[in-house]
C-alpha cells in the first residue's frame, strides 16, 4: 500500500511540474501586439526605412490559417503515390512541354550559361507555381511575421522576415505586390527572401531581379540557384529501380553513396529489369516515406534539388516531371 501511495505522489508531482513548466513557457510568450512593436524597432535598427516598416506592417495580424498549413505539409498527410498523382497530372506535363517549346530560345541561353538542362528549369517552374500561374496570394510579410511569432522555427522565419523587408527597402518589389506562399516563398520561382538575395538574377538587364513577372529572370535565377548548389549539367537526377529478393534494407540510405557497379553487383536493376547504366555515377537508394517500398537510385542532382526544398516528395516530383518533359 505504501509503495502504491509513493507512486501516486510521484505521478502527481510530475504532472504538477509539467503544468508549471507549460504555464511558464506560455507566460514567457509575449502578447503579439507587444512582440510586433519590438520587431518593428528591430527592423528600423537594421536600416529599414520608416515608411517601409509602416506600410509593410499595416494591418498585419497573426494568422492561425498559416500555422495550420505549416502543420499539414504533404509528407505528413499523403502517401507518395497520392502526392505524385496530385502534383503531376497529365495536364501539367502537356503544359510543360508547351512551355519548353515556347521558351526554347531563352531557356537554352540560360541553360548554356549556367550548365543546367532546360527541362529541369521548366520542371521546377511547373512544380512550384504551375508555370507561374499560382504564385500564392499570401501577404509575404504577414506570413513570415506569423511564422516568426510561432515557436516551431521562429529564428529562421524572423531572419527571412528581416530579409524580406530589406528587399522592399531596395525597391525590387512593392509592398502590395510582395505576395507569395503561406511560408513566405515568392514569385514564379518561389524563392524565400534569403534565396532571392543569394541567387536571383537580373538576366534581362533592366536593373531589377524580377522573379514575379519576368521569365528571363525567373529562369536564370532558378538555374543560378542550382548551379551554385552543385548541379551537374551532364547528369540526370535518378531513376526508379527494382531490388532483388532478400536485399539488405540497411543499405537504403541517402548517406550511403556508392558507384553504379556496386549496386549492379548487388542485384539492383532498372524498373524494367534491365542492367543499370555503365557510367559510374555515385548513387544512393531512397524509398519515399509512404511509398509502399517504391525504390529509387538517386544521384548528385537529386541532392541539389533537396537544397532547393528539403522534401523527398518535392525532389521526386521535379525529377519525374523533367523526365516526362524529355519524353521518358
Amino acid at each position: 500500500m505504501l509503495k502504491i501511495l509513493i507512486k501516486i505522489c510521484k505521478s502527481v508531482a510530475l504532472v504538477s511540474l509539467f503544468s508549471i513548466t507549460a504555464l511558464s513557457a506560455h507566460a514567457e510568450k509575449k502578447e503579439f501586439g507587444i512582440w510586433l512593436q519590438e520587431l518593428k524597432q528591430e527592423a528600423l535598427g537594421k536600416g529599414i526605412k520608416p515608411s517601409i516598416v509602416d506600410e509593410a506592417f499595416a494591418n498585419v495580424k497573426f494568422k492561425e490559417k498559416i500555422i495550420s498549413l505549416d502543420r499539414k505539409q504533404p509528407e505528413l498527410t499523403q502517401t507518395f503515390q497520392q502526392y505524385m498523382a496530385q502534383r503531376l497530372p497529365k495536364s501539367l506535363i502537356n503544359q510543360g512541354r508547351k512551355m519548353l517549346r515556347e521558351n526554347r530560345a531563352i531557356l537554352e541561353e540560360v541553360g548554356e550559361k549556367y550548365g543546367v538542362q532546360p527541362r529541369f528549369i521548366v520542371a521546377l517552374w511547373g512544380v512550384e507555381t504551375r508555370y507561374g500561374k499560382y504564385t500564392g496570394g499570401f501577404n509575404v510579410v504577414e506570413a513570415l511575421t506569423t511564422l516568426a511569432y510561432d515557436n516551431r522555427r521562429a529564428d529562421y522565419f524572423r531572419g527571412e522576415l528581416m530579409t524580406a523587408l530589406q528587399i522592399l527597402n531596395e525597391g525590387h518589389i512593392t509592398v502590395p505586390n510582395m505576395k507569395g506562399s503561406w511560408a513566405g516563398a515568392m514569385g514564379q520561382a518561389q524563392f524565400m527572401p534569403s534565396s532571392f538575395v543569394n541567387f536571383s538574377v537580373d538576366h534581362n538587364g533592366d536593373g531589377k531581379r524580377d522573379i514575379w513577372n519576368t521569365k528571363a529572370d525567373v529562369f536564370a535565377s532558378a538555374a543560378n540557384y542550382l548551379a551554385r548548389s552543385g548541379w551537374q549539367g551532364d547528369q540526370t537526377w535518378g531513376r526508379e529501380v527494382k531490388l532483388p529478393a532478400g536485399f539488405d534494407e540497411s543499405l537504403i540510405d541517402l548517406k550511403n553513396r556508392q558507384p553504379m557497379q556496386y549496386w549492379q553487383d548487388l542485384g539492383v536493376r532498372k524498373a524494367d529489369g534491365s542492367d543499370l547504366p555503365s557510367r559510374q555515377l555515385m548513387g544512393s537508394l531512397v524509398q519515399p516515406k509512404g511509398g509502399n517500398g517504391q525504390t529509387f537510385l538517386v544521384y548528385n542532382n537529386y541532392l541539389t534539388i533537396l537544397k532547393w526544398n528539403r522534401s523527398t516528395y518535392f525532389a521526386m516530383s521535379v525529377g519525374h516531371l523533367a523526365d516526362k518533359l524529355a519524353g521518358s
